[in-house]
């Protein structure tokens, strides 16, 4: 059964993040310039929380709020759900639908952040063992092994 720790070995571990002290103007920045949805808040390298543009969205733009003078702390996601390089994939895709998000930090036992998955990334994953399974059915179907 593939696992979280599948995907890494594949896309990397490197995680976008940003400092809580940061502004929510800094953070859009950002994302806009990596072309991601979601960056990691960090605070003396330790994960504290998730910032994402739901955030923005709910927590700054409904309420009026200045991104400016916004901290990226008080807006954050602060209870954050978290996976191991061995939860399976399948767990993963659960945590994610039944609590609604797009983003699954990946930690160790310490805690320690190790990587970071996305719904895209259980997608292309799915996509790509489909259709190696469909190109060895069609091989064997055809007798071209």
């Amino acid at each position: 059964m593939a696992t979280v720790r599948d995907i890494l070995s594949h896309k990397g571990t490197h995680v976008s993040s940003i400092h809580s002290d940061a502004t929510v103007y800094e953070a859009a920045l950002r994302m806009n310039e990596k072309k991601i949805g979601a960056l990691v808040v960090l605070d003396d390298n330790r994960l504290v929380g998730m910032f994402t543009e739901r955030d923005i969205l709910q927590r700054v733009v409904a309420q009026r709020r200045d991104a400016g003078d916004t901290h990226v702390r008080d807006v954050m996601t602060k209870e954050v759900a978290c996976c191991r390089p061995h939860t399976t994939l399948d767990e993963a895709r659960g945590v994610m639908k039944n609590r609604r998000i797009r983003h699954l930090p990946v930690v160790d036992d310490e805690n320690r952040l190790l990587g970071l998955i996305s719904i895209g990334d259980l997608n292309a994953h799915q996509n790509s063992t489909q259709e190696n399974t469909i190109h060895l059915l069609h091989q064997y179907i055809y007798g071209h092994v």
